[in-house]
């Protein structure tokens, strides 16, 4: 089958490698759609910590945002499974330490992550294998654009949660990413009044375009009374802005990530009374990506820019914008192209 492999910092190609076969409790998984991410980005370009702590090494095959049907069923599998259109979890973990058996799966030290570290084969293929266990069904209203936005959906979802919001509470989204947009999108869908700070108006655009009326740049911002922050931006100053602009006694939540250290003052944390989170992976927000997709709460399509074939995935990884892409943030990779 045809997959794309890193081989090392920007390098990257389509190869023929070998199909995945179904291992006792696995499926394997004939792709639809996949995601490409800033992880996949950052596996490109060789800027990825994990390749600095020899978690993830090349050759590699990334991907993980992504979404299929299942046209093998290993040993021990339910065989109901078979035909059944799918997505899946990131995180694939032991099960059997304490952080597993509390329901911190997501963090377990002996994890592996698909399309990301200790050679795990991601989705930028034409076939995938996956455990059955990190399986989720995709109902028929879940088209494949969105199927494969479950996983950054998953992500959002969880960072809402974390803001621990009640309707008509003010919240403010830093970036007008993938992630700050899904979160957007998923926090009014709750009932809160959702601001967005972007870069420039470029991204505040396509925020207006998806009916958010409250869209600012730092310079224009309002001074409101923000009952919850989340940062989605990759920006190293504004975890610290977050903590200065956020209610005493209420919450931020980090989900960015920068690409050199930022910090913030935890004294401004404890004076303030501010509960700060961190968000790691979707794994458990997919359920509530998929229902929110299919009930039509949500719909994160807008923000998908393009679908091209596996043979553009480079150009793409590169920083390319295909020819006629549209202005979300997004680009997803059809391999059956």
């Amino acid at each position: 089958m045809r997959a794309l492999v890193l081989t090392g910092p920007e390098k990257a190609e389509v190869c023929e490698v070998e199909p995945p076969v179904a291992a006792p409790g696995e499926v394997v998984v004939d792709i639809e759609r996949a995601g490409v991410c800033g992880t996949d980005v950052e596996l490109f370009t060789g800027e990825m910590s994990y390749l600095n702590t020899g978690r993830s090494r090349y050759p590699l095959r990334p991907g993980h945002e992504w979404c299929g049907r299942v046209s093998a069923v290993g040993e021990g599998v339910d065989p109901s499974w078979l035909g059944r259109r799918v997505t899946g979890d990131t995180m694939l973990a032991c099960g059997r330490c304490d952080r597993c058996r509390s329901g911190r799966h997501h963090v377990c030290a002996d994890s592996a992550e698909i399309g990301i570290s200790r050679g795990r084969p991601g989705a930028l293929a034409e076939q995938l294998a996956v455990p059955a266990t990190a399986l989720h069904h995709l109902p028929d209203t879940v088209d494949p654009t969105l199927g494969a936005l479950v996983e950054p959906g998953g992500n959002a979802l969880r960072a809402v949660r974390a803001a621990g919001l009640a309707a008509s509470d003010r919240l403010l989204v830093l970036g007008t990413g993938t992630i700050g947009l899904l979160t957007a999108l998923f926090a009014r869908a709750g009932g809160a009044e959702v601001h967005l700070m972007g870069r420039d108006d470029d991204g505040l655009r396509l925020a207006g375009s998806l009916g958010f009326t409250h869209a600012w740049t730092r310079r224009s911002l309002p001074s409101l009374p923000w009952d919850a922050i989340i940062d989605a931006s990759n920006a190293p100053q504004l975890p610290a802005l977050a903590l200065d602009l956020v209610e005493p006694g209420r919450r931020v939540v980090y989900i960015g990530l920068a690409g050199t250290p930022s910090t913030i003052d935890t004294r401004d944390l404890a004076l303030k009374d501010v509960t700060a989170v961190g968000i790691l992976g979707g794994s458990a927000g997919l359920a509530g990506a998929i229902a929110a997709y299919a009930q039509a709460s949500v719909d994160a399509r807008p923000l998908v820019a393009a679908t091209v074939g596996l043979a553009e995935t480079a150009d793409v990884l590169a920083g390319g914008r295909p020819t006629g892409a549209g202005p979300g943030p997004k680009i997803h990779i059809d391999p059956r192209r």
